[in-house]
């Protein structure tokens, strides 16, 4: 596992969560970049990326 691919598996789910409960677009915008960012650093540590719609719970 790398440390790069934690911090960005970590700053993403930050970010998801924050926005996650928004109604407008730009929360939503902002929760699935976060979702990117964090799947972005579960491939980087070999792990399957997240495919639900943030906010979801799973």
């Amino acid at each position: 596992m790398s440390v790069e691919g934690k911090i960005k598996e970590g700053a993403g789910y930050i970010k998801e969560e924050m926005n996650e409960h928004g109604k407008g677009p730009e929360s939503q915008r902002k929760a699935q970049e976060g979702r990117d960012l964090r799947n972005e650093g579960r491939m980087e540590d070999g792990k399957p990326p997240k495919t639900t719609k943030p906010g979801t719970g799973h």
